[in-house]
């Protein structure tokens, strides 16, 4: 999928839940003034007036939420890790950087990671506990002669206090195409003194940090450090309170059983994902991490027969398909209310996008409302100058 333009538009991410909403960030609530509008001048300035108030509170009706669709978000690795912030956590010299600087090469080059399927982007590494000399040999000993050109490297940058999400928009204006931000280690781009690292500012640093791959719609992996103390829970070994994964839309955490073993665990939690336990094994001659086994499979959704319909439908006619919801009932023979119709592909349009390669959008016009369906490979027609946003709205208009 194209993206060669910078997307301004924050969006609620695949892993935002209520606590962790980034409603506020977007520029087009769920709530923002209907610009068809259909009171007198009177009642549009009332309210307008009752929206700028100070005890103004937003709320969306559950009529709306069903009446909203959202754009479907593809997994940077399917069933392992998907768009917004994640924490990579172990102890000092577990190997949490061999692992970041294989993530970052089987993303930028596209090659599947332990099995699992990657989509291939751009990859920005903040490798700041290196230098570039130390990146070119262990890059080469890991990868080879072959370098990804898409695979960009930063050993100094900005805390997030003086302007490292400065950096990191100046970054994504230059190469729009990045997916995948790493940050190595989360102490380097912390605010030096004074911070008490309470449950708030733990909270509040990933948050700021998710915030900025939320706006962009990419992935982030926050490295950070384990605690000495063991626990049942791996994930309550995190350095620091529980408001670092409690900000995170997922973790992961690196351990092993002896520090001279090449074997370790790999323990998987997220929002939208099942928890998950892959044992590993670093290769001694090049360092790559191998995966050796998996303690819980790869959870697979069972089949959905309505977005299996809708892909055969539209095999049937061709690469786009443009017309009402009651059109598509009719087609289908499907014995439903289009409202019912269109939430079904609202709901399903993020695995209708991965598992069938079409996209789905809804628009409104003078006639009312239209659902647009079209196939991947439609995009290669679009001029590269469509930002992100554009090609998903300028495909899906007639």
């Amino acid at each position: 999928m194209n993206k060669e333009k910078e997307m301004t538009a924050p969006i609620v991410s695949v892993g935002a839940d209520t606590e962790q909403s980034s409603q506020n960030l977007t520029n087009n609530s769920l709530t923002d003034f209907d610009s068809d509008f259909k009171g007198s001048d009177d009642d549009f300035y009332r309210e307008m007036q009752r929206r700028m108030a100070p005890d103004y509170l937003e709320t969306v009706s559950m009529s709306t939420l069903y009446d909203t669709d959202f754009e479907g978000q593809e997994p940077l690795i399917d069933g392992l890790i998907y768009q917004g912030a994640y924490l990579l956590a172990g102890s000092p010299k577990v190997g949490k950087s061999f692992l970041m600087a294989q993530l970052a090469y089987q993303v930028s080059t596209g090659l599947p990671l332990w099995g699992y399927k990657v989509r291939k982007t751009g990859v920005l590494y903040f490798a700041l506990e290196d230098n570039y000399a130390r990146l070119q040999r262990r890059l080469f000993r890991m990868f080879g002669a072959e370098a990804a050109e898409n695979l960009y490297f930063a050993t100094h940058c900005k805390t997030t206090s003086s302007g490292l999400e400065d950096q990191i928009r100046s970054f994504m204006r230059e190469h729009p195409n990045t997916g995948l931000i790493i940050i190595d280690t989360l102490k380097r781009v912390r605010e030096v003194g004074g911070a008490d690292f309470s449950y708030s500012s733990d909270y509040d640093i990933v948050a700021r940090l998710k915030t900025v791959a939320d706006s962009y719609k990419v992935t982030m992996v926050i490295v950070h450090h384990t605690r000495k103390l063991e626990a049942d829970d791996k994930f309550d070994m995190i350095a620091g309170t529980n408001g670092l994964l409690g900000a995170a839309d997922g973790g992961f955490v690196l351990s092993k059983e002896k520090r001279t073993s090449n074997a370790a665990v790999l323990d998987v939690t997220g929002r939208d994902q099942e928890d998950q336990r892959l044992h590993l094994n670093k290769n001694p001659e090049t360092l790559v991490w191998e995966l050796e086994s998996v303690e819980t499979g790869l959870w697979q959704e069972p089949p959905d027969p309505f977005l299996e319909s809708i892909a055969a439908f539209l095999s049937s006619v061709g690469e786009r398909w443009e017309g009402t919801a009651s059109e598509l009932c009719c087609l289908l023979h499907l014995d439903c209310k289009p409202n019912v119709l269109s939430l079904r592909l609202s709901v399903g349009s993020a695995r209708l996008l991965r598992d069938h390669d079409i996209h789905y959008k809804a628009s409104r016009n003078h006639g009312g409302r239209k659902i647009s369906l079209w196939k991947e490979m439609e995009l290669d027609s679009v001029s590269k100058g469509d930002d992100r946003d554009g090609l998903l709205v300028g495909s899906g208009e007639a």
